[in-house]
């Protein structure tokens, strides 16, 4: 392990006067800094979807071929998540979180900058297999962060916060999209404008995030908020072993599994939908291109109250447990779904509502499952259980959202791939519900 991504070293700890501003100072700080870390991973995550017709009228490809193109994107995550959030479970979050985004933000400055990135689809497939992998540096690095410096009991709300910076990405990623192409007139812009602006947000989350409250000078975040876990014990303040992580805390851990399965599920709805949105309303909706892109950004704004409401309903209405919220939200989805599917494009408005509907839904199941991950493990496993979880949304999910619907809707159609994503919204309330009894019993304190 390089020597900047070591844990940083625990100090002497501050006089009792100075611990409760200081905590609370940097907990706010390091709190922006993984949020807006976090949020421009998706600038250089999701301009590719933007660039998508553009690729299709300017250099010839399918949607099968570019769908295959960016399930290179699902396996390359999904696989990192995994193994790099190992990595981060023994890494300096704030340079880790950093790193990842920098070096995604390069890859696709690069593939807009030069022809031969887009000169054929096995070299898009290699150069976003790349940005995957590096993207699976950022998830893991701000797990870590939240759970050193925010406790069980606060857990879900904090996370319904910061989750939202996948939503603040997501709608930020269209606007820069079409700002840069109307400062440089020319498509290629989609690609990499929002990739210098990630590069200016990888410095200032340096300079806000800090790895650990004791790094800091700080107690633990267990002793500060008098919250410790049934399992907690202060031996798990110290680093963890990779095989320990692995063998002891992950691969036997049935919840675990459950909650991974149905996050497949979960992502293939969330990015079958929000992937292929710019491309479906232009060619199913007859929304012009500029229409497209502001519905499928304000999507990711929907998300904000429908995520909030989602860590509220499990911390106060279901006493910390995430599955009965999981189920509510995946049927509420499944009925959006289908509105935005038979909704004629004559009626813009229906149309828009539902689409924004699914946005208002999906990421709180997206959220809830990664704290699910988050609470079932000590804190030292944090990033390797959310990355089960990600591996199985990302390699599974993901990877049928890109490529297998692209495959789909080419020989199909549109209404074809519809029919898996309904599927996959029922599937993913069915292996939620298998933690349903268990969840009440092992989150007990």
């Amino acid at each position: 392990m390089f020597n900047i991504f070591k844990p940083a070293a625990h100090k002497p700890q501050l006089p009792a006067d100075k611990i409760d501003p200081e905590y609370k100072k940097l907990r706010l700080q390091v709190f922006i800094g993984i949020f807006i870390g976090y949020a421009a991973y998706y600038f250089v995550r999701k301009n590719f979807s933007f660039a998508v017709k553009d690729l299709q009228d300017s250099l010839g490809y399918t949607k099968a071929e570019l769908g295959f193109a960016m399930s290179a994107i699902s396996i390359a995550y999904g696989l990192s998540k995994f193994l790099m959030g190992n990595v981060s479970d023994r890494s300096n979050a704030r340079y880790f979180l950093a790193t990842g985004l920098t070096l995604s933000a390069l890859t696709m400055i690069f593939m807009g900058f030069s022809p031969f990135a887009t000169s054929s689809i096995g070299i898009i497939f290699a150069l976003l297999f790349i940005n995957g992998w590096v993207q699976g540096m950022g998830w893991p690095a701000c797990g870590r962060v939240v759970v050193h410096w925010y406790s069980i009991k606060e857990r879900a709300t904090t996370m319904s916060i910061w989750n939202l910076a996948h939503n603040v990405g997501g709608f930020l990623v269209g606007p820069l999209a079409i700002l840069g192409v109307e400062l440089f007139v020319d498509w290629q812009a989609r690609l990499y404008f929002p990739g210098l602006a990630a590069i200016l947000v990888a410095f200032i989350s340096i300079l806000l995030v800090r790895d650990t409250p004791q790094s800091c000078g700080l107690p633990p975040i267990e002793e500060y908020n008098n919250d410790y876990p049934k399992t907690y014990d202060k031996s798990q303040e110290k680093e963890f072993r990779a095989k320990d992580i692995f063998f002891k805390y992950i691969f036997n851990n049935k919840m675990l599994w459950f909650i991974a399965v149905a996050n497949a599920f979960v992502y293939l709805v969330r990015n079958g939908i929000i992937n292929w949105a710019p491309t479906y309303l232009q060619e199913a909706k007859h929304f012009t291109a500029s229409e497209a892109t502001w519905s499928a950004s304000i999507y990711e704004l929907a998300a904000i109250p429908g995520t909030i409401l989602c860590g509220l309903m499990s911390d106060k209405l279901f006493k910390g447990r995430r599955a009965p919220v999981t189920i509510i939200y995946m049927a509420a989805t499944l009925l959006a779904v289908f509105l935005y599917w038979i909704t004629p494009g004559e009626t813009a408005w229906l149309v828009n509502g539902s689409l924004w509907a699914i946005g208002f839904l999906i990421y709180g199941p997206v959220m809830l499952i990664g704290v699910q991950a988050l609470d079932l493990v000590p804190k030292k496993a944090a990033g390797t259980a959310a990355g089960l979880t990600g591996l199985f949304g990302y390699f599974i999910g993901d990877l049928l959202a890109n490529a297998a619907l692209g495959a789909i809707v080419d020989h199909s159609g549109w209404n074809a791939s519809f029919e898996i994503v309904l599927l996959s919204c029922g599937l993913a309330i069915l292996f939620t519900a298998f933690t349903w009894n268990r969840e009440k019993v092992l989150l007990q304190r």
